[in-house]
Formats: structure tokens, C-alpha cells, sequence
């Protein structure tokens, strides 16, 4: 590893120890929810960094369409599998707060349903990348079965869910655009939005290179 990564890391490391004692001690508890609200210091930043990861795969999957490349098939491979990942992290951390608020893991809100449709996608484009076994075709096939899959990710994270009656709790921008949270926790969730995006942007890296060193050998 390389002095930048191994700096890289070590701020990550600094920060999300930062970001973990804000969350715990700085944070005040809020209203209806009490502490519990620190969950939405895991869940809205992993949340918010599964669809950048899968923006990031459908921009390399257009990239490898208008000029094939093994470097970006690798990259938009990795970024779909790091968004799937955030994706159950994000469902997992909501299952919980579902259950401590709620008293049950799972009810099929409007949120929960749309982001299950979502793993459905994206855990069948790890498939299908896993069934094709020519190089090529691999490639081509799943920068285009990403770039469809990125298509629905706006209508199952941003819109559908609106439409309907949710426990959700409301965004943090509510509709009228204004900002509904805590000056100090703002703060802190956009420490954790840094923190995570990252993490990602490490993990993203290192996948793309170990995957690049394989590919060599």
C-alpha cells in the first residue's frame, strides 16, 4: 500500500472515530425520538452512499459502452457490489430502528418495500456478472443491465415512497425545502456523509486495484 493510501486510511480512521464520539456525546437527543436518533448517523450516510455507488457504476457502465475498457468494467463491477452492500447496511440499520420505534423489524413501509426492490435488482446484476463467463460479453452485458438499473434508482429511493403513507420519519430538506434538523446535528450528519463517502471512495480503490492485479496474473 502505498504513503497516500496508508494516509488516506488513517484519516478515515481519525474521522469516523471523531464522527462516532460526536454522534454519542455531542448529539442531542430529539424530539420523539430521544437517542435513538443516533441511528440516523449510520443509516442516512450508508443510505445516501448506495446510490452514489450506483451512479458511479452506471457512469463507468456508459463509459465502457461508448469505449470498452477492462479498467472501467472493473470499476463499475465494484461500485455496484460496494452500493449493494451500503444497501443492506442501510436496510439492516433501518430494520433496527423500525424495531425500537416501531416494535417490529419489517412492516412493508413504502421505504422498506422500495429498497428490498432494490436489493432484488442489484443482487440479480451480481448474479448475472457471476453466470456469464466470457470476458467481453460479461463486460457489455452488465454496463447495460447497470445503466437500466440506475434508471429505477431515483423513482424507488426519491419519488415512489412520497406517494404513499409512510412511518418514515421525514427527510432531513422537508418539502417546503427547509432544513428540519438540529443545527449541531446537522453538522454532524454531514461529518458522517464525508466520513462515509470516503470510506467509499478507499474501499472503491482498492477493490478496482486488486481486481486490476488479479486480472494481470
Amino acid at each position: 500500500m502505498k504513503g497516500y493510501e496508508k494516509g488516506l486510511w488513517l484519516f478515515i480512521l481519525l474521522l469516523t472515530a471523531g464522527t462516532v464520539y460526536a454522534v454519542f456525546f455531542v448529539v442531542p437527543p430529539a424530539m420523539g425520538l430521544g437517542k435513538l436518533v443516533r441511528i440516523a448517523f449510520f443509516h442516512i450516510p450508508v443510505a445516501w452512499i448506495s446510490v452514489l455507488a450506483f451512479f458511479v457504476s452506471a457512469v463507468y457502465a456508459i463509459g465502457y459502452l461508448r469505449q470498452p475498457s477492462p479498467h472501467r468494467d472493473l470499476v463499475s463491477a465494484a461500485s455496484a457490489k460496494l452500493g449493494f452492500i451500503f444497501v443492506i447496511l442501510a436496510t439492516v440499520s433501518g430494520a433496527f430502528f423500525s424495531k425500537l420505534t416501531w416494535g417490529a423489524y419489517w412492516n412493508w413501509d413504502p421505504r422498506q418495500t422500495t429498497i428490498f426492490v432494490l436489493l432484488l435488482i442489484y443482487a440479480a446484476y451480481l448474479t448475472l456478472r457471476a453466470a456469464v463467463p466470457e470476458e467481453k460479453r460479461r463486460a457489455r452485458v452488465s454496463a447495460i443491465y447497470a445503466l437500466f438499473s440506475f434508471l429505477t434508482v431515483p423513482f424507488l429511493v426519491f419519488i415512489i415512497p412520497r406517494f404513499y403513507f409512510s412511518l418514515h420519519p421525514s427527510p432531513v430538506i422537508n418539502g417546503s425545502g427547509s432544513l428540519d434538523m438540529d443545527p449541531i446535528m446537522f453538522k454532524v450528519l454531514v461529518v458522517s456523509l464525508l466520513d462515509m463517502t470516503l470510506i467509499y471512495i478507499a474501499a472503491l480503490r482498492q477493490c478496482v486495484k486488486a481486481k486490476e492485479v488479479h486480472h494481470e496474473t
